[in-house]
């Protein structure tokens, strides 16, 4: 029988990063259980000291960046390689619970018991803290900030894939993952002014989806057939994000934005089971976070 539970679960580092606040947003892509190269890029750059001023998030991105919001280093990679296999988090219950893949109650009421939120931390308004979701209705991103609205409801939302999630309402509006419209939110950052960018990816950067665009905006409309501009926005979202990888290749060669991304292909499945797969991820992030805390703070002081 394959390990319910990662192996080295008790090696993670534990703890709290310090106050000091770092200027500039981070920006956190999505990608279910590929976020967990996130949560070790995060766990070092935390333990480094480097705690941006501005983080935005979308889908796996949000739910990493409410623990890195709070300042806890290691808590998203102890819940997701501890409780994977747990159905309340992932399985029947949580279908029941929460009619989707993942189960939202759980992770922001049940864990809490287990591993404590640092609300105090997370709601503090010194830092910024935004979700992306996808309105239903016209298709387009949102972007939620924390300490203006439900925030773990838009982080639901932003983190509800399509076809096998039941949509999520946020005042009247059906919204699902923010990944439907803008998987990675760089140009949020920029419009806000930030000088200082950071974008962590969970694909290597040479990597574009292959895709049929066509095919893919067929099904979405049959799908979503009451829904036809999300539908649209679903349909062209690999080639939109095609774009955007394209974009932020010449952003970083302008210096416009830095870029951490997994320094290897990254062959984990989104609902990726194998626990010492995803617990690996998880180191390969924390290395390249730490390889690359000199050249970040080169790049955050020129």
């Amino acid at each position: 029988m394959k390990n319910k539970v990662y192996t080295k679960l008790g090696q993670l580092p534990y703890g709290m990063t310090r106050d000091k606040i770092t200027e500039g947003c981070i920006v956190l892509e999505g990608g279910a259980f590929r976020g967990l190269y996130t949560a070790g890029v995060l766990d070092a750059l935390m333990q480094a000291g480097i705690n941006f001023r501005a983080v935005i998030g979308v889908s796996a991105g949000s739910m990493n960046g409410i623990n890195y919001v709070a300042g806890q280093i290691g808590r998203s990679g102890r819940v997701n390689l501890k409780y994977r296999h747990d159905s309340r988090y992932v399985g029947v219950k949580a279908l029941v619970t929460n009619k989707g893949v993942i189960g939202f109650n759980f992770l922001f009421d049940a864990i809490d018991n287990e591993e404590p939120l640092n609300k105090e931390r997370f709601f503090s308004n010194e830092r910024r803290f935004v979700a992306v979701a996808t309105n239903c209705l016209n298709g387009q991103p949102e972007y939620f900030e924390k300490n203006k609205c439900d925030i773990f409801r838009a982080v639901k939302a932003s983190s509800s894939l399509p076809y096998v999630s039941k949509m999520v309402e946020i005042e009247g509006i059906p919204y699902l993952d923010g990944g439907c419209s803008d998987k990675i939110p760089y140009q949020w950052a920029i419009d806000q002014g930030y000088e200082k960018i950071v974008v962590v990816r969970t694909r290597e950067a040479s990597y574009r989806k292959q895709s049929d665009h066509d095919k893919l905006e067929t099904i979405a409309q049959k799908f979503y057939h009451g829904y036809p501009e999300f539908a649209h926005a679903l349909g062209k979202s690999d080639e939109s994000y095609n774009a955007q990888c394209d974009e932020l290749d010449r952003l970083e060669k302008e210096k416009r934005v830095f870029v951490i991304a997994p320094s290897f292909p990254v062959e984990i499945k989104r609902l990726e089971r194998n626990m010492e797969k995803l617990g690996e991820l998880y180191w390969k992030g924390y290395e390249d976070g730490g390889s690359q805390i000199i050249a970040l703070w080169d790049y955050l002081h020129s």
